[in-house]
């Protein structure tokens, strides 16, 4: 719950300007209603949600509130400086958040089966939100010795903010790539609509379907329009 809610801050955070302001997401369901699922929106939703989800509980193991996990002390090596033996603080267990993610916010695609294109789009935007929080971990040190002379150095890979994970996949949703199925061999791909579209990497976000016009009130699938301004779909 505490990691949806946070999905959801930073998605009104990064959309209170727009013509689609989350405003189809009400009482926290988390993928929202039919009029955007497919689209850059769902993609956005479905990333952040998954990042939200893997970043939460990955704070909670950190800070000792659960019992199945704490620190990953598995993490070593010489700080940033080449000073000190080792990493030997607190690091962030992500990749017990991030199992926790995939396990949680995927098994309900997967029990649909993956043959589904929609399915393959949200397992891929869902991976993409983890891997945007895992590709800005950071290193943190702390100084040991008289005086603050860093004699031994204290160091620990931490999660960057939440906000900083939000502004990547904004950004990712701008550039999202518009694909389709196509069967290759025995298996379905997500390829891109046009050859000039850039190909997609795991990082990056992925849709289906063009986006409704979000200018235009539709009670019907809970688009509340746009006032006060002008709206130009485009």
């Amino acid at each position: 719950q505490r990691g949806v809610e946070l999905a959801v801050l930073e998605w009104q955070h990064q959309f209170h300007s727009r013509r689609w302001n989350c405003s189809t997401l009400q009482g926290l369901q988390v993928f929202g209603k039919a009029a955007i699922q497919g689209t850059r929106e769902s993609a956005f939703i479905h990333a952040i949600s998954a990042a939200g989800i893997a970043f939460a509980v990955t704070r909670a193991c950190s800070r000792g509130e659960l019992h199945k996990c704490g620190c990953d002390r598995r993490i070593r090596g010489v700080s940033p400086e080449g000073e000190g033996r080792g990493w030997l603080g607190c690091s962030d267990n992500l990749s017990y958040g991030i199992a926790f993610s995939q396990a949680f916010v995927d098994s309900p695609e997967r029990s649909r089966g993956v043959s589904s294109s929609r399915t393959l789009v949200n397992l891929h935007n869902n991976e993409a939100g983890r891997k945007a929080l895992l590709a800005h971990m950071k290193v943190e040190c702390k100084c040991h010795g008289v005086s603050g002379s860093c004699e031994v150095r204290t160091c620990w890979k931490a999660m960057p903010p939440f906000r900083q994970v939000g502004n990547v996949l904004k950004e990712k949703f701008e550039g999202a790539t518009e694909v389709y199925p196509k069967r290759v061999g025995s298996r379905k791909l997500l390829v891109p609509k046009s050859s000039r579209f850039k190909p997609y990497t795991a990082h990056d976000l992925v849709y289906l379907l063009t986006s409704p016009d979000f200018c235009d009130r539709d009670p019907r699938h809970g688009i509340f329009g746009t006032s006060g301004r002008q709206c130009n779909r485009t």
